[in-house]
């Protein structure tokens, strides 16, 4: 199931640590202040979201947008790829389930690798603040970018490390 907390938690409680090193090592740079990473996140406008390629096919989603009511999020999995979700400024609830409680809206694999659920109230509720990050993995159906008392501006940054030879 999903792992949640922060950067020093989630990867004390990895099973493979090392199929994430790119991924945490790009994340260092994107909370440390006056670093390229960082200098690029914060400058991104509301609704804008930037691509950054890491090594061994791990790509990073910097994105910048604001959070939305639960009635406009979608449940969503991942096929090729296990999300990390990391806050570097703003806050949201997400919600995360086993993908098995869910009930198939659309599937737009290989393509883009997202698969989208029918509407599901019963997910549990993570709050991630800055420095907070979750692992989804395939399993995982999670809907994030959601408000927590009003919205506001989210700087996040999602990797998505393929799974390759993740398989323990």
């Amino acid at each position: 199931m999903a792992l949640f907390g922060t950067r020093s938690t989630v990867r004390a409680q990895l099973i493979k640590p090392d199929h994430f090193s790119a991924s945490f090592a790009y994340l260092e740079e994107c909370y440390r202040p006056g670093s390229a990473a960082h200098g690029a996140i914060a400058g991104l406008a509301a609704g804008q979201t930037e691509r950054v390629e890491l090594a061994g096919g791990a790509f990073a989603l910097l994105q910048a947008y604001l959070t939305k009511p639960r009635s406009e999020g979608k449940w969503e999995t991942h096929r090729a790829y296990i999300d990390v979700q990391a806050m570097i400024a703003g806050e949201e609830f997400m919600e995360v389930t086993d993908r098995g409680r869910l009930v198939l809206a659309e599937d737009l694999t290989p393509a883009r690798d997202v698969i989208f659920y029918q509407p599901f109230e019963r997910g549990s509720a993570l709050r991630l603040g800055p420095s907070d990050l979750a692992v989804y993995f395939p399993i995982d159906a999670h809907m994030g970018g959601l408000t927590v008392t009003a919205p506001v501006l989210v700087r996040k940054v999602v990797i998505k490390v393929p799974i390759g030879s993740f398989a323990v």
